[in-house]
């Protein structure tokens, strides 16, 4: 049996191969250094980080400071604990989601299977909105919901938001791409319009769901300006919302909880990056995928 010579070719696709792995593994350490930093200063006393700084050495204070982020109450009513903080920002990041979804298939099923007289006219005065962001609409969106008394609560944290172009795009696109021999065989199987949707439309879109939760999810998780407007009880802060109040606390003799608040912000990105992970290979599917 002959050894396989070695050629130039191969040697310059080695170090092309390593030349590749070695920019990603830079940029993935280039990523890893702010959550290193933060995870050191969980480990030490706040005192300590104004005093030194980040370091390089790890201390003992992991548990006091996971503790204390989980279950001490900051403020002045003692009710926006770490806990309480996490479940509002999960109802948030799930009811955003979700109802973004539920809104955004429901419209793009009307425009692309009822032939409504107006529907590409009704699809881009939708698709316009993407030029109106919540940023640019706070102030009516903050008036209505108070005017249906929606202020503290999470029927106003989640409704004024889930209406989705984006979605409502994605979800057209992919609609339009399902054969029409499967819409036949199901009037033909006598199947109505809401058992078409939710027998047929629904399983062939799990792919595209999976996008879509993955984007709207950390995209209401996320939130920060909407609910610092729409919540003034301070038992319906979220996560980011309580973070941003416990490193604003360098008043007097007071010494901001950098522990405690970097704590929040690692405990903060583990939902967003367990979700990522879950539905990875659907993700990528959903939004690559041509032939439906």
């Amino acid at each position: 049996m002959t050894d396989i010579p070695y050629t130039p070719a191969a040697r310059r696709i080695r170090w092309s191969v390593l030349a590749d792995h070695a920019v990603l593994i830079a940029g993935s350490l280039f990523l890893l250094i702010p959550l290193l930093v933060m995870l050191q200063t969980t480990t030490t006393t706040d005192l300590e980080t104004i005093k030194y700084g980040p370091q390089l050495a790890i201390g003992d204070q992991l548990d006091d400071n996971f503790r204390a982020a989980m279950f001490k109450a900051s403020g002045f009513s003692g009710q926006n604990t770490g806990l309480s903080m996490l479940i509002n920002s999960t109802i948030l990041g799930l009811g955003f989601a979700l109802g973004k979804i539920v809104i955004g298939m429901m419209a793009a099923y009307a425009l692309v299977y009822f032939r409504m007289r107006f529907a590409t006219l009704a699809f881009w005065l939708i698709f316009t909105t993407l030029l109106l962001p919540l940023e640019v609409r706070i102030l009516p969106s903050y008036e209505i919901a108070q005017k249906l008394n929606l202020l503290n609560s999470y029927t106003g944290l989640i409704l004024p938001l889930i209406a989705s172009a984006t979605a409502t795009f994605f979800f057209r696109q992919f609609f339009r791409a399902v054969p029409e021999e499967l819409v036949e065989a199901a009037r033909i199987d006598g199947a109505g319009p809401v058992r078409f949707f939710i027998d047929v439309l629904v399983p062939l879109s799990r792919t595209m769901i999976a996008a879509m939760f993955i984007i709207m999810f950390v995209f209401g998780w996320n939130q920060y300006l909407w609910p610092t407007m729409i919540t003034t009880e301070e038992g319906m802060y979220t996560l980011v919302r309580g973070i941003k109040q416990l490193t604003q606390d360098l008043e007097g003799t007071n010494i901001p909880e950098y522990g405690r608040a970097n704590m929040l912000a690692l405990i903060a990105i583990l939902p967003p990056v367990a979700v990522v992970i879950f539905f990875q290979s659907w993700f990528v599917k959903g939004l690559t995928e041509s032939d439906k």
